[in-house]
């Protein structure tokens, strides 16, 4: 089983992913988002989680496509390509799935798609995440 905090740095409220299904390192990866009517973002006049937020999401389960030692920090770095179709309601849940395109340098690209139930409710053609390099321990320490 996948701890998603031991992987992002990520905590409430801007921890935007439940639970990763499935994992293929260094291709894709499967996770989900339940939508709750209690989220930070949800009110009275507003009752669907914002597009950004999902396109986010995707980006974060991003990072478990591409786990290893060596990964640091990612950074959502750009965007090309989204299509917002539909949305996601309270009591959803949005299915997520992430696929790397290319993976060159410490910069990786992906194509992403978010859905409900059977319908798809964001397209994003590419999702290019920076990876900073870990900083080593004994790297830390000289600098000290």
């Amino acid at each position: 089983m996948i701890n998603i905090q031991d992987i992002l740095p990520h905590r409430y409220p801007f921890l935007l992913i439940d639970k990763v299904l499935e994992v293929e390192k260094n291709k894709w990866a499967k996770g989900y988002k339940n939508v709750s009517n209690n989220e930070w973002y949800m009110n009275e006049r507003n009752a669907v989680i914002p597009s950004t937020l999902i396109i986010e999401a995707l980006a974060q389960l991003g990072a478990f496509a591409v786990i290893s030692e060596e990964n640091g920090v990612g950074f959502l770095s750009s965007l090309k390509g989204i299509e917002v179709i539909g949305q996601a309601f309270s009591g959803d849940r949005i299915d997520l799935y992430y696929e790397i395109i290319k993976n060159k340098r410490g910069f990786v690209v992906g194509r992403g798609v978010a859905s409900v139930g059977n319908q798809v409710i964001i397209n994003a053609e590419e999702i290019m995440i920076y990876l900073q390099p870990a900083i080593k321990q004994s790297e830390e320490n000289n600098n000290l």
